[in-house]
Order: structure tokens, then C-alpha cells, then sequence
């Protein structure tokens, strides 16, 4: 990252209903990672607080090493007189790391307090599902290549944030089902802490998505949105009053399994009629290999087969096109009921499968807008985000971020030295 995109500093620049029950010095701490660099003056003025206690709390956050003095430009400044003085958080220091595991490839970043990405990774998958052993291995070698290529000792990360497909609860890291894993139930969350040394956090991929959006994206700003993903399955995070929500047991939010057809296509987790049998990669594959022919024993992996069915209905194959435009009205459909549930201010689609327009074709957002119920307010925006892989490991280290500045500046914690 370069300097401008470390003084806009990172995470929600909006507070939530209940950041004002966190330990003064925390807002202040998270208000000056999220401005990126600013006065304490302005600190004291946005959180309506005394400049007197600002300036007692920051004080103490520059011994500890969280944050440090820099010099600020001022509007207008001749260069006389002396220069204005800034707050950021110190850089280089509490380094967490952030990893999804995917059904394709799996993705890491190395990341300091102040959000700022040193270090990524990423390795294929092996075909097959993962045991709990085998994503020890998996986590284990990639943190020791991002580490050695930032220079940092693995021993002294303070925690690591994981991103899996599937049931998550996030509270226990206890995974219900993974496409990725070999068991359910499985109790990941003790067991690569166990292995690793180090704290480690789990959840849904897609709410790791909904966290970066919220954490480095357009979410900032706003107080309720939505992210859709669709990438080999479907999924959606939702921000609530600038929280993500999750759930009365951190698994809400499933939209790929919101049942779209009584009795139909048979989805990877066991059920029918699941959204993402229709829309999500391996829907399409099984439907190309009719479309385009294809013998049973097809090779091609699942990307080369979705570009050749991609290829054919550009073409004018009609079959090809007609499985796009079923998956388009299924995903205007789901669209749809977002819309009429929650009313967010903006949805974002994101994944790697946002190349294939068809996704966001206007006929699919017109559809999407004849679906949702009249009330006289407007659709929400929908944006197309298709940033990289590293996105979602991106929002893996924002969980640990987020709770390792609790568990230093939280309510009841005394201040870890540095």
C-alpha cells in the first residue's frame, strides 16, 4: 500500500450504536486508525469529548507504542511557524494475519494494527476435502512464507483471522459444514489455535467480504448494506447499524441456501431447491455439460468449462445463454428479497465470477426492481466489486484486528505493552 492509502487509515468511520460503551481510549484509538492521520483537537470534537481527556488518553497511547505524533500539513501553510502535529497509528507494530481457504485456492495477508497489508500469499488447493490436519498444514505453510517474506517471526503475531465456506459460528469457531472439510461439526477454531501458538478467529467467507467492504471499502460510510458473493457457492454478509450481523448464532445471512424452487436442483449442502444450485459455478457446470455436449469424463477444470459455456452463448448458442439467464432471474430474485427484507442502502456483488456480465446485465437489475414490492422508495444501488482474491483475506485480518484491539484497549483489559 502507499502513503495516501495509509493516512485514509481504515475500518467503519461511522460509529455504532454501541461504541459509545467501549473504553474512551479505544474509541479513540479506533477513531485515529480510521481517520489515518489527524489532530487531536479534531479527535476531541468527533467523539465530543474534552481535549483535556484526549490529550491525557493519547499520551498514554504514544508510551504504550498504539500511536505516534507526525507532522501534518495545514491548508494554506507558508511554512512559517511550527508545523501542525497529527496522531496515527504506529506502523509496524502487532502484526496479525489474515487467510481464507476456498474450494480453488487459498489466499493470506499479513497485516499491522494499523491495518496496513505487509505480506500476502496464496497456494492451489488439493483436490479433495480437508482434514482438520490438513488445514493445520495448509495455515501453517502459508504463514511461514508471508512471515518470511515480511520479515517478521511467525512466533510473534498476536492472532490470525480465517475465512471457510460454509455454517460458521464465529463465537466457538466450531465450522457445522464446510465444502471444504471432510466432517461436520468439526471444532477448528482450538485446534489451529492449538497448533499455530496463536489466537485464531473463524467465519463465513462472505462475512470476511461484508468486513473488508466495511473495514477498507464503500461501507465506511454507510450504516446498512449488503454483499452478495458468488463465486463456487453463494453467500451474503449484511451491515447492520454499522455492525456486520450475524445471527442469533453467528449463522444468519445464508441467501445461497434461501430456497428458491420446491423440490429442485439438488444444492451441495444436501437440500433442493437451494438459490445456489442454480447460480453458482458448479449450477453452471452441470448444466454446460448438456448445453455444450460434454461427455461425462470431462477433464477441463470448473473455470475453463464456465469460459467455454460463457464463450458459447456470446456466441449465439441458445442453450448456453438460456442457463445465463435463468441464473441472471434467479439472482434477480434473490436480489429482490434482500431488498424487501433488510432495505439497504447499497448491495454489493463481488467475486471472482463478476467477469461473466450477465451477473449485472441491466435486464437482471430491471428484473430485480419489477420483483421488489411497491412501496415508492427507490432500488438500492448495486455496484459491481471485483477485487482481488487477497480481498477476502483482507477481511480475515480485519477480524483479527478487531478483536485484538479489544482485547487491548477493551473495557476490563489493561494495555498490552508493545
Amino acid at each position: 500500500m502507499n502513503d495516501e492509502a495509509e493516512i485514509i487509515g481504515c475500518g467503519p468511520l461511522l460509529q455504532s450504536p454501541d461504541s459509545a460503551l467501549r473504553p474512551l481510549r479505544q474509541q479513540v484509538f479506533e477513531h485515529v486508525r480510521a481517520l489515518g492521520r489527524v489532530p487531536r483537537v479534531q479527535v476531541a470534537k468527533d467523539l465530543r469529548v474534552s481535549p483535556a481527556s484526549v490529550t491525557t488518553i493519547t499520551s498514554e497511547l504514544i508510551e504504550t507504542g498504539f500511536l505516534e505524533e507526525v507532522q501534518a500539513a495545514r491548508v494554506g501553510d507558508s511554512g512559517r511557524g511550527r508545523p501542525a502535529v497529527a496522531l496515527q497509528v504506529r506502523p509496524g507494530v502487532h502484526h496479525v494475519m489474515g487467510m481464507k481457504l476456498s474450494d480453488i485456492h487459498h489466499t493470506a495477508v499479513l497485516a499491522d494494527l494499523s491495518g496496513r497489508v505487509i505480506a500476502t500469499a496464496s497456494m492451489p488447493r488439493t483436490p479433495g476435502q480437508l482434514s482438520v490436519q490438513a488445514v493445520g498444514e495448509v495455515t501453517e505453510a502459508l504463514m511461514r512464507e508471508v512471515c518470511g517474506a515480511a520479515g517478521v517471526e511467525a512466533g510473534s503475531l498476536r492472532g490470525l483471522g480465517l475465512g471457510v465456506p460454509g455454517f460458521v459460528d464465529a463465537e466457538t469457531g466450531l465450522v457445522r459444514w464446510s465444502p471444504i472439510l471432510d466432517l461436520r461439526d468439526t471444532d477448528l477454531s482450538p485446534a489451529l489455535s492449538q497448533r499455530l501458538g496463536l489466537p485464531v478467529h473463524i467465519d463465513n467467507d462472505a462475512n470476511l467480504v461484508t468486513l473488508a467492504e466495511l473495514w477498507f471499502g464503500a461501507g465506511r460510510t454507510m450504516s446498512n448494506f449488503a454483499v452478495v458473493t458468488i463465486e463456487h457457492g453463494v453467500g451474503m454478509g449484511f451491515v447492520m447499524n454499522h455492525r456486520l450481523y450475524r445471527g442469533a448464532h453467528g449463522m444468519g445471512m445464508e441467501l445461497g441456501h434461501m430456497k428458491v424452487h420446491l423440490d429442485g436442483a439438488l444444492c451441495r449442502c444436501g437440500q433442493r431447491g437451494c438459490l445456489e444450485a442454480y447460480v453458482a459455478d458448479y449450477a453452471l457446470v452441470r448444466e454446460a455439460r448438456t448445453a455444450l455436449n460434454l461427455p461425462d469424463l470431462e477433464t477441463r477444470s470448473v473455470r475453463a468449462l464456465l469460459e467455454s459455456l460463457f464463450s458459447q452463448a456470446k456466441a449465439g448458442n441458445p442453450a448456453a445463454h438460456s442457463i445465463f439467464r435463468r441464473a441472471g432471474r434467479y439472482l434477480s430474485l434473490a436480489l429482490a428479497n434482500v431488498t424487501n427484507l433488510f432495505d439497504p442502502q447499497l448491495i454489493i456483488l463481488s467475486g471472482e465470477r463478476m467477469r461473466y456480465d450477465y451477473l449485472y446485465a441491466e435486464g437482471t437489475l430491471t428484473e430485480m426492481k419489477t420483483m421488489m414490492i411497491e412501496t415508492g422508495r427507490g432500488a438500492p444501488k448495486v455496484e459491481i466489486h471485483a477485487w482481488g482474491d487477497m480481498v477476502w483475506a483482507r477481511g480475515a485480518a480485519a477480524l483479527a484486528l478487531e478483536t485484538l484491539t479489544e482485547q487491548m484497549l477493551g473495557a476490563g483489559r489493561e494495555m498490552a505493552a508493545q
